[in-house]
């Protein structure tokens, strides 16, 4: 099993371009499944999650040729309609193709998908809005089992305790784009990601109108054709990279920075003190170059995370690592999974003081964190003890980083580029003493200012 590790206090700064979105190419794949014509995805980033994707719909018929600039897929047998466990438990986007599937292919089977440990996220919802349609959903054995003669439209509500559910709304807009006549989708995801799906399922010949809004109206037909599409740039990726700058007291640009689908972010990293300029964009800023840097002395901020445009979940625990350095107390709260706390523990190893209480922790800022053996728990944590041993005195182990693999393309490689010192080890360099400090070179010599120096605040004086 692979870790990493962290030899911190080192300035980051260079470039950097965002990769494709992970939670938008996966419901764009499944979205294959809605024709017999290739669609073709630009954009999309190597990830474990995407080629276990890959695999799944290969099981279910569909063909998926990699080639440097593009990913095809192509569905030619349309009899496979079952998901096995083996696959669908390593990630929870696996469900997506249960609306695609049930939509073209009338019958879909799949087992209840797995992802990430953080609490129950109940796919009770994507059911719902299928029954709505017509479908008749069983569950036998731990599989979903959803039929379907042709899909009828029908206005379906979407809410729930927590928000909407943002694959829940693609799995019902997926499947009301063959369904006969009209669908009203209320209560939906305004999720970037959902958006970049109606994109594509407007390429391929679908009526969806209001995407990124709570209410999408979709016009059945009667088939989807291919497409050539090019995935967002991935909006947690490039919140996580701006943190990780920040937290150095770096000087970054980040190119293909998803600027107007982390408004939320963006507004909290300059009340903490971190600057986001935006140098150039296209016209929706959907994709920009922007400049992160930061002030001497980062200030305390009140966060809670909240379905779109809200701040995201994905980036509390990224947040909570860089407010561990700000000059004060500061308040964190869930109100999308309120179990999403794995990471307090093992940031509390590293010298962090945290105090949680139910959905909510207070974050005693201007401490410094110490390296230390820490364990992942599930992806964002993962990056999160990652960005923390960045700053941190000393060295880090970040141990079980294959769940950093389902999100974050060669992590290692991109902060490397930015001056980071980590690498990916195996378990069998254990032998080796992970207490013997990485080699020096000659940027990171004593006295030149690469040197680790640890804590926010001693950084700044290296800029």
């Amino acid at each position: 099993m692979d870790f990493f590790r962290i030899e911190g206090g080192r300035r980051l700064s260079g470039r950097i371009a965002i990769e494709g979105s992970k939670n938008a190419a996966l419901p764009l794949m499944a979205a294959s499944l809605l024709t017999e014509q290739p669609v073709v995805l630009r954009n999309v980033a190597e990830l474990s999650d995407v080629e276990n994707m890959a695999r799944l719909l290969n099981e279910l018929g569909v063909k998926a040729m990699f080639a440097p600039e593009a990913m095809t897929l192509t569905s030619e047998d349309e009899n496979q309609v079952t998901a096995r466990y083996d696959i669908v438990r390593t990630m929870r986007a696996s469900i997506c193709v249960l609306g695609p599937m049930v939509a073209r292919r009338r019958r879909a089977v799949i087992s209840m998908p797995g992802g990430c440990a953080f609490g129950d996220r109940p796919v009770d919802l994507h059911l719902k809005g299928l029954k709505a349609l017509g479908a008749k959903v069983d569950l036998r054995g731990g599989n979903i089992v959803v039929t379907a003669d042709r899909l009828r439209g029908a206005t379906v509500f979407l809410g729930g305790p927590f928000g909407s559910t943002v694959l829940g709304t693609a799995n019902v807009m997926s499947a009301a784009t063959l369904a006969s006549g009209t669908t009203i989708i209320e209560g939906a995801a305004c999720e970037p990601e959902v958006v970049d799906l109606a994109r594509l399922l407007t390429k391929m010949g679908a009526k969806i109108r209001g995407a990124g809004s709570p209410r999408i109206v979709i016009e059945g037909v009667e088939e989807l054709g291919g497409a050539d599409h090019t995935v967002m740039p991935d909006r947690i990726v490039a919140g996580t990279y701006a943190v990780a700058c920040a937290m150095t007291n770096g000087d970054c640009i980040l190119d293909e920075f998803p600027y107007d689908a982390l408004i939320a972010a963006v507004h909290y990293l300059e009340e903490i003190g971190v600057h986001v300029e935006v140098l150039s964009a296209n016209e929706d800023r959907t994709r920009a170059t922007v400049r992160v840097t930061s002030d001497r002395s980062l200030r305390p901020a009140m966060i809670t995370t909240q379905p779109h445009p809200g701040f995201p979940t994905d980036l509390q625990a990224q947040f909570m690592a860089l407010l561990c350095l700000a000059q004060g107390n500061s308040i964190i709260t869930e109100k999308i999974y309120p179990e999403r706390f794995l990471h307090v523990a093992e940031l509390s190893r590293m010298g962090a003081r945290l105090f949680r209480q139910g959905p909510t922790v207070m974050v005693a800022g201007g401490g410094e964190l110490i390296g230390a053996p820490v364990m992942a728990s599930d992806l964002r944590a993962s990056a999160c003890l990652v960005l923390a041993g960045l700053a941190a005195r000393g060295e880090t182990i970040v141990n079980r980083v294959y769940h950093l693999d389902r999100g974050y393309a060669q992590m290692e490689r991109v902060l490397t580029q930015l001056g980071a010192r980590i690498e990916r080890l195996s378990d069998s360099a254990k032998a080796v003493d992970p207490t013997v400090p990485l080699p020096l070179d000659a940027a990171s010599a004593p006295g030149s200012a690469a040197t680790p120096l640890g804590a926010h605040r001693f950084m700044q004086d290296d800029r």
